[in-house]
């Protein structure tokens, strides 16, 4: 094992390209992400108004979609027809169309009609602009009522009471920030860190192959293969996991991002994902007797995990024929382990199950050890 564990470092050290993947692309990627997600939400989208009222009210409405904290007023185009133009040109991602004599009709009971429009071909400035839009419509669309009622002779509190009935208390649990960062960059780093664990998984392994070394790998075990793969894989596995720690003190510990559960509960769980993704990429490397496809196999699967695995669509709402793969990709249980421990905070007991399921994908390996033995003892690179 000795033995087999410093030949896996010396090939570590051979070529740039392993540092590369371990080290710098990785952290690479935490920095961009979480810079990019400092706000927790993308803020201040930007779009226009079309103001053809020009009164008070109206001036009144855009003074409140400006302050919205969603989107910004960066435009105010004279018409409709030169709004859409922005729309579709991509200068702003919606607007708010106040009519003509809206003032007039709203204060004389007539009705007038408030419309937004906003471009959901680009999901997330288009829903938040929806939500900044529909907000202030709502709310001026009350106010307008309300004004009517206490004109008539209601009481300004009766008033008050009809438009709003009940009154809706709201205690989001586990995030009630509403911060899109706590949710997001845990799923989308912990999958960029099972994707670079598995390409360089297979490339190392099939690196020995290629290059007519492996029956001096497997020499160095003393012909056991379990030995010599777990001697390859090991020094990947230590920097991979003080990688992914490294960027869980960044979240948990710099940015603060909740973490209800024993440090500990966390460090395990990332240790448990990256030898699992070792684990289904060396099972690739073992029963696909093809570098390239083996390399895009796990490329496939590790992109995949990005919607299958519940980051994005619950698993419980998606095809039972799709569903079924979110519980054969290591990831899927990492995520779910964030949720109770860090997030929800609940006993360690109720999330035992997630981490026996990454304990037994390192079983996955044993299945093909005969099968990488043999590749091994008569090395064929097909291209």
């Amino acid at each position: 094992m000795i033995a087999s564990f410093k030949r896996g470092m010396a090939q570590l050290a051979s070529r740039k390209i392993y540092i590369f993947m371990m080290v710098i692309v990785p952290i690479g990627c935490a920095f961009f992400f979480l810079n990019l997600m400092h706000e927790g939400l993308p803020l201040k989208v930007p779009v226009g108004i079309v103001d053809l009222d020009h009164s008070s009210l109206s001036r009144r409405i855009t003074r409140s979609l400006n302050a919205t904290e969603l989107i910004d007023l960066s435009s105010a185009p004279e018409s409709f027809n030169e709004a859409m133009g922005q729309v579709r040109s991509g200068e702003i991602y919606g607007f708010f169309y106040i009519p003509a004599d809206f003032q007039e009709k709203a204060l004389s009971g007539r009705t007038p009609t408030l419309a937004f429009y906003s471009n959901m071909s680009i999901f997330v400035p288009g829903t938040l602009s929806f939500k900044g839009f529909k907000t202030i419509a709502v709310s001026t669309s009350g106010a307008i009522v309300k004004t009517t009622l206490v004109s008539a002779g209601a009481d300004e509190t009766l008033a008050g009471e009809m438009l709003q009935p009940i009154v809706i208390s709201d205690h989001p649990l586990g995030n009630p920030w509403l911060n899109y960062s706590y949710y997001l960059s845990q799923s989308f780093l912990a999958g960029v860190m099972g994707l670079l664990v598995m390409l360089l998984t297979v490339f190392s392994i099939w690196q020995e192959i290629k290059q007519g070394t492996s029956p001096e790998w497997l020499a160095t075990a003393k012909g056991n293969m379990a030995v010599a793969l777990a001697g390859k894989l090991l020094p990947q596995t230590i920097i991979f996991s003080a990688v992914g720690i490294f960027i869980q003190s960044l979240m948990f510990g710099y940015l603060h991002f909740p973490l209800n559960c024993n440090p500990l509960h966390m460090i395990t769980a990332m240790v448990l994902l990256v030898t699992a993704s070792q684990a289904w990429a060396a099972l690739i490397a073992e029963t696909v007797p093809n570098f390239r496809l083996a390399l895009s196999i796990v490329s496939l699967t590790g992109i995949l995990c990005f919607s299958i695995a519940g980051f994005s669509f619950p698993v419980d709402k998606m095809y039972g024929g799709v569903a079924i793969f979110s519980y054969i990709v290591p990831i899927r249980y990492y995520f779910l382990i964030y949720i109770d421990q860090a997030l929800n905070g609940i006993p360690i007991y109720y999330s035992r199950m997630y981490y026996l399921a990454l304990f037994c994908f390192l079983l996955l390996p044993v299945l093909g050890l005969k099968a990488l033995k043999k590749q091994c003892l008569n090395p064929v690179y097909q291209r």
